[in-house]
């Protein structure tokens, strides 16, 4: 046993593999001895080679086995062997992997647009919304005042503009649009090979179409199922309508900054015309502002501004839209064409008319043309009188805002101002504000008194009273003593305008304001003789348009007409109006004393050269409002100035408000006739037609008090003082002493 061991250690100690050695048992006689090593030999021809033991391990009766052939290899010194270089195996390896990965891809990509498909309607309920509704507010004389709704103008068709504004945007936006299906695919890869070569993202690749799908359908949020949507949408697009539709779906709908969308309006917002007359340069700015509008609008940087509209021009000459030299020419500095248009009065007009126009014609669904009575260059002037006034001369009276409102003897109102600036305010204090009148009311009290049989000559005492404990004063604290009403009314005597209104009863005021057109809640208390109760300047002018008119009332009106686009009337205004209000007797009568009020009254300073003019000043307590209306036999203009914050000014009726009527009207009556009757007798009173029936008639006005006056059974207290005197001379010689 100990020998065994001893041999097997020697075997572990010598083991050594040869060609030659074999698997097999050895005799008894050399078990246990050490056997010399046997001379190598060369293998057999086809013989495997398996190294053994000795037989250690096995058994003794194992035939050899015979192994398999195997070629000789060449040494590679340890290292793996390379095959030759071959240029098509690599093709082929790449065409492989290639190919491999678009199949993937694709069946992943239509995995995925798939899967966002689903997630959409159904493409039979697939269509374009609706743009809108625009609102063109136009002048009497066609003239743009504005555009009203959530777009900013109206929609143009590609046939209305300039060849080259459709060629700037597809050369600046989409130069292949004509070409592709919707998916720029060529677009895509420049953009993928300039973005690799670049590091990031050069500029965006979506097509026009992809543009529109996104602006009609989808949020502005950037994830893959937006991208893809947006490119089922453009496919479905250009499915289904034509190259140029698209393309004015684009153009009419695109924000180009400031909240304007649609080219229309953004021509008038920055050039103040229309996209149908827009120079090349200025459709090469427009183009230009779209990758960035609140950037590049052509109000933006002009460095950049002038870069993107010179990237704009290169780009439709490379592609034929126009020639070099005409790229060259049309670059100039934005500056010298762009036109900062600041929201003006008119806007106030179109403010007032887009509230109308649902009145009218319910909601509106489609592009509408307004056509109003507005006379645009009376516009202009009114608002440069209210803010020239407001600038000027309000840091001395202290007040901030004005309003005019102009109608003709009709009712069409010819100017609107609601504020002295509609930029840093949109309140239209012409047409929504109401205000105190103060004794711009006054005629409405004088005429109910007419009414009931008072004349201008009739006595009255202006002295203190006392209504049931309400005791009005003068403006200026004093008292004429015994007066006509002709001169309580042109002096504005409160205590004669209120005996007035106690004698014939305030709801007898009430009913005679709201007939010529009040319209404003009213209260028949005594001080409504004043003026205390609110009304606009709008009803209030257009109130005295029946002492302009012969006693009609009137509706102020300011649509004559509602269009579509295409021309189909949806509204065609009928004059209206309640008829006659007040009879020709009184409308003389109060023709009379009211322009008796600015031949010696408190409108001394309202003047008009050639024309025949009624009105009367108002200031209401503390001077927080100072207005002026006056008339002709064409026109009645309303005047206020104050603040919105009820301040008081410095203001009376009569100062800066009569300069303001006096200068507009003189515009307003430029080249007019004069179409007052200078056989009119009594002070040329206003209107001459229904005054001269009156005289024919031989009703009119008899002086000395013939007609019943304030005596004592009919002021609430005051003793009268009885007097007749003859002539206007004769009272101011009584009061003031002579002279």
């Amino acid at each position: 046993m100990a020998a065994r061991k001893k041999n097997a250690g020697a075997l572990f100690m010598d083991f050594q593999i040869s060609p030659d050695d074999r698997i097999g048992g050895g005799s008894a006689k050399t078990r246990g001895k050490a056997k010399p090593p046997a001379k190598s030999r060369k293998p057999a021809k086809a013989e495997r080679v398996e190294p053994g033991f000795g037989g250690y391990f096995s058994g003794e009766d194992e035939p050899p086995r015979r192994g398999r052939a195997r070629k000789a290899k060449r040494s590679t010194g340890g290292k793996r062997e390379k095959r030759p270089f071959s240029l098509w195996r690599l093709i082929g390896k790449l065409f492989y992997w290639l190919t491999t990965l678009a199949v993937v891809g694709a069946i992943a990509g239509a995995g995925v647009v798939y899967y966002y498909w689903m997630q959409m309607p159904p493409v039979t309920t697939w269509a374009v919304p609706e743009r809108p509704a625009n609102i063109r507010v136009v002048a009497a004389d066609g003239q743009l005042i504005s555009n009203r709704g959530k777009s900013g103008g109206e929609a143009v068709s590609a046939q209305e503009l300039p060849a080259y504004v459709p060629a700037a945007f597809v050369a600046i936006e989409d130069r292949r649009f004509y070409q592709h299906f919707g998916i720029d695919v060529l677009g895509l890869a420049s953009v993928a090979i300039e973005s690799v070569k670049a590091g990031g993202v050069t500029r965006g690749a979506s097509t026009i179409t992809q543009q529109v799908a996104k602006n009609l359908f989808l949020t502005p949020k950037q994830d893959l199922e937006r991208k893809v949507q947006e490119a089922l949408l453009a496919v479905w697009l250009e499915h289904n309508y034509s190259k140029d539709q698209i393309l004015e779906l684009y153009l009419n709908r695109v924000n180009f900054g400031h909240e304007k969308y649609g080219i229309e309006a953004a021509a008038q917002f920055y050039f103040g015309k229309s996209a149908r007359n827009i120079s090349l340069s200025e459709a090469a700015m427009l183009a230009g502002s779209l990758q960035a509008p609140s950037r590049l609008n052509p109000k933006g940087n002009p460095a950049l501004v002038e870069a993107r509209q010179k990237l704009v021009l290169q780009a439709m000459a490379k592609e034929g839209y126009i020639s070099q030299a005409e790229a060259k020419a049309a670059t100039i500095d934005p500056g010298q064409t762009v036109r900062t248009k600041v929201a003006g009065s008119e806007s106030y007009v179109a403010d007032w008319v887009e509230g109308l126009v649902t009145a009218y014609i319910g909601d509106i669904k489609e592009d509408v043309v307004v056509y109003t009575t507005i006379n645009w260059d009376l516009q202009k002037e009114a608002e440069f009188l209210i803010r020239e006034a407001v600038t000027e001369q309000g840091p001395n009276y202290h007040f901030t805002q004005g309003a005019l409102v102009a109608l003709d003897a009709d009712g069409a109102v010819r100017a609107v101002v609601g504020g002295a600036d509609y930029a840093t305010s949109q309140y239209n204090r012409a047409v929504t504000s109401r205000r105190q009148p103060g004794s711009t009311f006054k005629p409405f009290v004088y005429m109910a008194a007419m009414e009931k049989g008072f004349t201008p000559d009739t006595l009255a005492e202006d002295a203190p009273i006392n209504i049931n404990g309400w005791a009005p004063e003068n403006a200026d604290g004093k008292y004429m003593g015994t007066i006509t009403l002709r001169e309580g009314l042109a002096y504005s005597r409160n205590t004669i305008a209120a005996q007035l209104a106690w004698n014939v009863g305030p709801d007898k005021v009430v009913e005679a304001a709201q007939r010529m057109g009040i319209s404003s809640p009213l209260m028949a208390v005594p001080s409504i003789a004043l003026g205390t109760q609110e009304v606009s300047l709008l009803e209030l002018t257009a109130g005295y348009a029946p002492f302009a008119n012969g006693g009609n009332g009137v509706i102020a009106n300011v649509v004559t007409r509602i269009e579509t686009a295409d021309g189909k009337v949806l509204y065609d205004a009928v004059p209206a109006g309640p008829g006659q209000v007040v009879s020709p007797t009184v409308v003389g009568e109060m023709n009379d004393m009211l322009s008796t009020a600015l031949d010696i009254g408190t409108g001394k300073h309202a003047h008009l050269t050639g024309w025949q003019i009624g009105g009367k000043t108002g200031t209401s307590q503390k001077a927080r409002d100072a207005l002026f209306v006056g008339y002709t036999s064409r026109m009645v203009t309303g005047v206020w100035l104050g603040n919105d914050d009820d301040e008081p000014t410095s203001l009376a009726g009569g100062t800066v408000p009569t300069q303001i009527w006096s200068d507009f009207m003189a515009k307003a009556h430029e080249g007019l006739p004069d179409a007052n009757s200078a056989a009119v007798p009594a002070a040329d009173l206003l209107p001459a037609d229904p005054l001269a029936e009156i005289a024919a008639d031989g009703s009119q006005p008899v002086a000395g008090g013939a007609q019943p006056g304030i005596d004592a059974s009919q002021q609430p207290s005051a003793e009268p003082a009885p007097r007749s005197p003859t002539t206007i001379g004769d009272i101011l010689a009584g009061i003031f002493g002579g002279g």
